[in-house]
């Protein structure tokens, strides 16, 4: 570990096999704290090139269990990432909206791949599986497991055999990270955060660092927001995805100030993604004022459902649509991005994609009675159950 430590110190390529010998040692916890520090350091120094970060992801998602799946949901596997907001409650609609567009738990059918109007229930119709992996909060950012746990009962602790079963009878669910995946993740994380290693460009940019390569710049005070692509990506890798949508956020409240810096981290993400063999798409959205008009856990989740009811701000809808459209054309349920944004609108706006949020709650632990009280009540009667 001192000779990859010095070759990188000194500014050389790390070739796959080493890189692997480190994530191996740091899962392993053979690799002293000081030793990783010096690493991350030398890293954000000196920079890696984009095989060095595609070979850093493989190797961590590689790093422990990895999620397996029924053979007929090959293809129809999804999920959403965001690179962090303020009043961000995206996920909570959007892996609901998803499920319901696939058939689970509402009964209801996919319109035509072309946008078309609904057609009888078909029994070959294929079915989205949203297994999300959320985080909480960093920084200014709000969590989503922090948001879903103002719901009473709400459990985000669900091992795989869990998750596949809550996929099976709903088609969506919103969890944790657990101990098994992607262990070397979590240390490396923790360390970035302690080692002031967190705002590393070159791992952001997945380019060549100093060694040439364009880097964005990142904004002030916004670091403790920030997932490399490895971390982001590793995650998704092991989850066994066959399409992602990025939401990479820029402006004034976001690691990003810029459209044009956002984006570079953008091509990043997807190569990196699509060389992982996962579709991958990237949103750029601004984040200069919160989204929606509410900020803090109970509130986000009382405009969640408003958006699942058809209703809510009209910045939320558009965004939970944009990025469910796009994972519908990835999976080849739409057309198109458009046609795949009508779909998902038209989850919202029949009662479908609210009926599925209940029985992800009830799958997920929320007594049945609160479940129905929260989806169904009025607001005052919501504001009583969070």
């Amino acid at each position: 570990l001192p000779a990859l430590i010095r070759k990188k110190r000194d500014g050389e390529r790390l070739e796959e096999e080493e890189i692997q010998s480190f994530v191996r040692s740091v899962t392993e916890g053979t690799a002293q704290q000081g030793q990783i520090g010096a690493m991350l350091m030398a890293i954000r120094l000196r920079g890696m090139d984009a095989e060095e970060t595609l070979a850093l992801t493989r190797a961590m998602a590689a790093s422990g269990r990895a999620l397996a799946w029924p053979l007929p949901w090959q293809g129809l596997l999804v999920d959403k990432h965001s690179t962090g907001g303020v009043g961000d409650k995206v996920s909570l609609a959007l892996a609901p909206a998803l499920a319901a567009c696939g058939c689970k738990v509402s009964g209801g059918v996919p319109g035509q791949a072309d946008g078309g109007p609904r057609t009888h229930p078909a029994p070959t119709c294929p079915c989205l599986q949203v297994p999300m992996i959320s985080g909480r909060g960093l920084g200014h950012t709000g969590g989503t497991l922090d948001k879903l746990e103002a719901i009473p009962g709400f459990c985000i602790s669900q091992s795989p055999e869990q998750m596949r079963s809550i996929l099976e009878r709903v088609g969506c669910c919103i969890v944790g990270q657990s101990e098994e995946l992607v262990p070397a993740d979590r240390v490396l994380y923790g360390l970035r955060d302690v080692t002031a290693t967190v705002d590393s460009l070159p791992l952001i940019t997945g380019t060549g660092g100093h060694r040439g390569g364009t880097q964005a710049r990142a904004g002030g005070g916004a670091s403790a927001s920030w997932h490399s692509p490895a971390s982001i990506l590793s995650k998704k890798a092991a989850e066994r995805l066959s399409a992602l949508v990025l939401d990479v956020k820029f402006g004034s409240a976001a690691l990003y100030p810029t459209q044009e810096s956002a984006r570079e981290l953008a091509h990043s993400l997807v190569a990196v993604g699509e060389r992982l063999g996962i579709r991958t798409a990237a949103v750029l959205s601004r984040m200069d004022e919160p989204l929606g008009r509410c900020v803090g856990n109970s509130l986000e989740v009382l405009e969640a459902l408003e958006c699942l009811g058809g209703g809510g701000p009209p910045d939320l809808r558009e965004l939970v649509t944009a990025l469910g459209g796009l994972l519908l054309w990835q999976c080849g349920l739409a057309a198109a991005a458009e046609p795949g944004r009508e779909r998902l609108g038209r989850a919202l706006d029949d009662g479908s994609a609210l009926r599925t949020f209940e029985a992800m709650l009830g799958a997920q632990g929320v007594p049945p009675d609160t479940a129905h009280r929260l989806c169904t009540g009025t607001p005052a009667q919501r504001c009583q159950v969070l």
